[in-house]
């Protein structure tokens, strides 16, 4: 007799897509998982770092990164489901480097379902993006004559609500995620993820290596 599973497994890959913002170019984004103390990373990478992209010729002007993720979790319990952490950095009129956008989503729970073998569902998600601001128009002055805005010393701030009301934000930009999902022995651990969500899932995807 088989012994039980003492954890379940979350697999994700997918990219960070495109981004949307109207005044800004030449952008690059960062990202980075939170999780819970139960979790913990088993393959795969943790963050990363894109490329710079410039904007579309076309009237979206999406900045197109197509970066990819891939990384797999263990776990005994949901607890703590993985999140996904967004900052967006690009060049201000001096040249430095300052944060564009902080965003940040869960994982999708649901592995999704398909009719056909070893296709998953995709899931798309558009996270609106922010920054924190200066609480004084003496303080914006200096923070943009000096070329350092406000910005947090650990972006995993972003995915946890300690603190976050006493920060003053201002909403910019956009970024779309692709996520595929699979979990493994939830079910034998007695978690059912439910039927998937219709909502945010795109098509099923196709095998690696054929056109889409």
């Amino acid at each position: 007799m088989a012994a039980s599973p003492s954890v379940f497994l979350l697999m994700v890959t997918g990219q960070v897509e495109s981004a949307q913002f109207p005044e800004y170019d030449d952008l690059y984004c960062k990202y980075c998982f939170v999780y819970g103390q139960d979790w913990a990373p088993t393959a795969g990478l943790e963050e990363g770092i894109s490329q710079i992209a410039s904007k579309s010729q076309d009237v979206r002007q999406a900045l197109v990164w197509n970066f990819p993720i891939d990384v797999t979790f263990k776990s005994t319990n949901p607890y703590g489901w993985p999140q996904i952490v967004l900052s967006v950095y690009g060049p201000d009129v001096f040249g430095n480097d300052v944060v564009r956008g902080y965003g940040a989503v869960h994982v999708p729970f649901s592995p999704g379902r398909s009719l056909y073998e070893n296709i998953c569902f995709r899931h798309k998600r558009t996270i609106p993006m922010f920054v924190p601001e200066s609480t004084s128009t003496l303080q914006k002055f200096t923070s943009w004559f000096m070329g350092r805005r406000p910005e947090y010393t650990d972006p995993k701030v972003v995915a946890q609500g300690e603190g976050r009301e006493v920060t003053r934000v201002r909403s910019q930009g956009f970024v779309n995620l692709l996520f595929n999902v699979v979990t493994k022995d939830m079910k034998k651990l007695g978690y059912d993820t439910g039927p998937v969500d219709t909502q945010g899932v795109l098509g099923p995807s196709l095998p690696e290596g054929n056109p889409q």
